[in-house]
């Protein structure tokens, strides 16, 4: 059993919860997103009620083919299929369903020995999809059974210090002292601190102020690895809504040219708010189009391509974007990224340097993507090469490869 958080239930926790998982599961709603919005919604609601609502609402969504598998739910499409897969989940962290009417068919005694019983399918116990076992299984053998249970634990809150603003030991001493946060230096990490708890840190002053953003340790070896230096011209290819990006600004210390480029506007937008709030001036924004790439042709220092990926390496975080996978979506996205590689590599100049990353596990979007390039593109060269997993690491699972155009 999951007896680590022994659940005890209550009417108002268990609707706000169930709203929140249906939003998810049913709606195909991002689950950071709704449990934002459902967190906000009741200001008067304790930390226990914010606790169990948050635990139980990605609890559910992690393991929602196992408990669903455990109550006869193949796939929830109505709300009173996400109370019984709630209720499996009290009953496998060790709590008491209370008599209401929409726990009344479930028996624990039979959960907990299909839960145990469970434990010999591996797809099942990890609860993800056939075909993506499958996959992770055949690409990463010796190393799948524990990154597939990394992947279901609760990933860690790291920040990373805007050192435009301030220093590490500075947020540090601030954050304890006005919001009783305490956090610890990571080693290896210079700009970033785990917090000891969770915690709503968008109300604190020093995040208005631009102070620290939100970003795992793993995503934050990016930028370092393609070390631009101040005064330089880089292009970030792929940037978002731009937390790669202002970590380049920050290492550049204010002084160069970054052009963040994206295909979709608002994400653009997003990445302007933030980068005044961070107080970074040298960031430009502009669409990603086939004309801007032409135009931008063999004049960058530095280059970042952050493509996009199918995310299995942020699972901890976003555990429902395993239910939005597909194989078909899987093969699309390494065409696109061998694309977007031959492409927006040619901004590049003769001698200057670009990483290619994903926040994926998976060999055929990481060392065989580059491999692949490499062979049809011999005017590059591989300097060195990356591959994070959540099991060795504990962050987020990543790749990243450092390449150098020759000339």
């Amino acid at each position: 059993m999951h007896t680590e958080t022994k659940v005890r239930i209550y009417r108002s926790q268990a609707e706000a919860a169930v709203g929140a998982i249906e939003a998810i599961l049913v709606g195909g709603e991002h689950a950071g997103r709704v449990l934002e919005r459902t967190l906000r919604a009741d200001r008067r609601r304790g930390a226990s009620d914010r606790a169990f609502i948050a635990s139980s609402v990605y609890g559910v969504v992690r393991y929602a083919r196992l408990y669903g598998h455990l109550v006869g739910v193949e796939a929830a499409r109505e709300r009173k299929e996400v109370w019984r897969m709630l209720g499996a989940h009290v009953v496998c962290h060790g709590g008491t369903l209370p008599p209401w009417e929409e726990f009344s068919a479930l028996c624990p005694s039979e959960i907990l020995d299909g839960y145990h019983r469970a434990q010999a399918v591996r797809a099942l116990r990890e609860s993800i999809p056939d075909w993506l076992d499958a996959i992770g299984a055949q690409e990463l053998p010796q190393v799948w059974d524990a990154e597939l249970a990394a992947m279901n634990t609760q990933a860690p809150v790291v920040l990373r210090v805007n050192t435009l603003r301030t220093t590490r030991e500075r947020l540090q001493q601030r954050l304890a002292r006005e919001n009783r946060l305490e956090t610890r230096a990571l080693e290896g990490y210079p700009d970033a601190l785990e917090l000891s708890r969770r915690a709503q840190l968008s109300d604190t002053e020093a995040f208005r102020q631009g102070w620290f953003e939100v970003q795992d340790a793993s995503s934050q070896r990016v930028a370092p690895l393609l070390a631009p230096e101040p005064g330089m011209r880089v292009v970030d290819a792929c940037a978002g809504a731009g937390g790669k990006t202002l970590h380049l600004a920050a290492l550049m210390q204010g002084r160069g040219e970054i052009l963040a480029l994206d295909v979709h506007e608002k994400r653009l937008e997003e990445l302007r708010r933030r980068a005044l709030r961070a107080g970074v001036s040298t960031v430009n924004t502009a669409l990603a189009t086939e004309e801007e790439i032409a135009r931008r042709e063999a004049s960058a220092d530095r280059l970042l391509l952050d493509v996009p990926c199918s995310g299995l390496g942020t699972l901890r975080r976003a555990p429902d974007a395993k239910w939005r996978l597909s194989s078909a979506f899987l093969d699309q996205v390494t065409a696109l990224q061998a694309q977007l590689l031959a492409s927006y590599s040619r901004m590049l100049r003769p001698g200057g340097r670009m990483v290619y990353s994903t926040c994926s596990v998976l060999p055929r979007e990481n060392g065989r993507q580059v491999a692949r390039f490499l062979e049809e593109h011999p005017g590059f060269r591989l300097l060195e090469e990356h591959s994070l997993l959540s099991s060795r690491e504990g962050y987020d699972g990543f790749y990243m490869a450092l390449l150098q155009r020759e000339g």
